[in-house]
């Protein structure tokens, strides 16, 4: 079969497959999380045996730690994704919820219905967790969707597909509800943003090229999720204890994530209060630190930070250090630098955490908390398909209600309209 051939038939089967899904009831759904859940649990052994192949391919192809760390699958990040199932489907169905019903002049109620968005198809490198996560999003929102793992992560891929197909068939929904891509054809992602007809709304999760090749080349709706470049600024009022800690986990909890600090900014008033402790420990770390001039004067382990450092997600042990002089300039640099994805101040005065919330043009903004906590587990959401620096629809973390729309429902008793 040719490869646009296969694309067209995964197309059709998926828009038959969320004409299902769409009149599934809560139950059905939630059954069928709980049935990949054990079916997870069943294939764990084989789970982590492809994900050796995995990982050997991807050290012979010279992936970078970062990405390495991405695509490792062991027992504790297995176990993740399976209670990731389970929350999913502990969490509220928002199908068919029905809001702001009001009655209007004419007599007639109106209001909103809650429903999914269709066809969802799903573009994403290493992290084969995404895969089950992606996969329960959609399956509880009621969408069906198309699920493009990077080449790196296929051997896994392939298994955690098993996994879904059998919970799907277990309570008699489709198994074409969840389809992950069985090829590593770079054609099938052009053929997938191309397929209006079948497919919603893309999801791209990955690098800034991948997501702008997609966003330029797409006829279908993109939901974006571009940079991490996250910052952390520290206030002459903040509690220095907080700030260290904060500042620390931020950075160094994990390098290769889209939450991760790239960029702390400190205010003048306290920079020799709370950098030469931070300095010293990031160091001990291993992590590569870049400044201002000001602050490569506190170290002499601090080289010059470049125009280019600022803008720069470095998934790296490697952050860049500025100290600045009041708020209002580090609000300016974070919009000017950032990314849109998540922010976070500390600061003990209430006045300022305010308005660093109000003019932090991010999709998350943190007060007196890391930047880590940006993720859809966090968030409540049980699991997230992506954290969204779009504006339109969906912004930040996007679980469940991110992959849904609303329409208008009237209800009347035999009203007519007279002009």
């Amino acid at each position: 079969m040719s490869l646009e051939s296969y694309m067209n038939r995964i197309g059709q089967q998926a828009r038959a497959a969320s004409r299902l899904l769409a009149k599934a009831s809560t139950k059905q759904k939630n059954m069928a999380l709980f049935a990949m859940a054990d079916a997870l649990e069943n294939a764990r052994p084989r789970l982590i045996e492809e994900n050796v192949k995995d990982m050997e391919n991807g050290r012979a192809k010279g992936l970078d730690s970062a990405l390495l760390d991405r695509l490792l699958l062991n027992d504790a990040r297995i176990d993740g994704m399976i209670e990731g199932l389970k929350q999913v489907a502990s969490l509220p169905d928002p199908i068919g919820e029905i809001s702001n019903m009001v009655y209007l002049p004419s007599g007639i109620q109106r209001g909103q219905m809650r429903v999914p968005l269709g066809v969802v198809g799903i573009i994403y490198e290493s992290r084969p967790n995404v895969t089950i996560d992606a996969a329960s999003l959609c399956l509880k929102s009621g969408n069906a969707t198309i699920l493009r793992g990077g080449s790196e992560a296929f051997h896994s891929n392939q298994v955690i597909a098993e996994a879904i197909s059998v919970g799907l068939k277990s309570v008699n929904l489709p198994e074409e509800a969840v389809q992950v891509l069985n090829t590593t054809d770079r054609e099938a992602v052009g053929k997938l943003i191309t397929m209006p007809e079948y497919v919603d709304v893309i999801v791209p999760r990955g690098g800034r090229g991948l997501i702008q090749r997609i966003s330029e080349d797409a006829r279908v709706p993109v939901i974006k999720h571009l940079d991490g470049n996250c910052h952390v600024y520290i206030d002459d009022e903040a509690d220095l204890v907080k700030a260290f800690n904060i500042a620390l986990n931020a950075k160094t909890r994990r390098y290769g994530v889209c939450n991760a600090m790239e960029s702390l900014l400190v205010h003048k008033a306290i920079a020799r209060d709370v950098l030469p402790k931070l300095i010293s420990a990031f160091l001990d770390k291993g992590v590569e630190l870049v400044g201002c001039e000001a602050t490569q004067a506190m170290s002499a382990s601090i080289g010059p930070a470049s125009e280019e450092d600022w803008y720069t997600e470095y998934h790296a042990p490697k952050l860049s250090i500025k100290i600045v002089s009041d708020m209002d300039e580090a609000i300016a640099h974070i919009n000017k630098y950032g990314s849109h994805h998540t922010d976070a101040i500390v600061s003990q005065n209430y006045s300022k955490t305010r308005a660093f919330m109000t003019e932090v043009d991010s999709s998350s903004v943190m007060v007196n908390a890391s930047t880590s906590f940006a993720d859809g587990f966090e968030y409540g959401f049980g699991a997230e398909i992506g954290i969204s620096t779009d504006k339109i629809h969906a912004r930040g973390p996007v679980g469940l209600l991110g992959l849904t729309s609303q329409k208008y429902i009237v209800l009347g008793d035999g009203h007519t309209r007279d002009n």
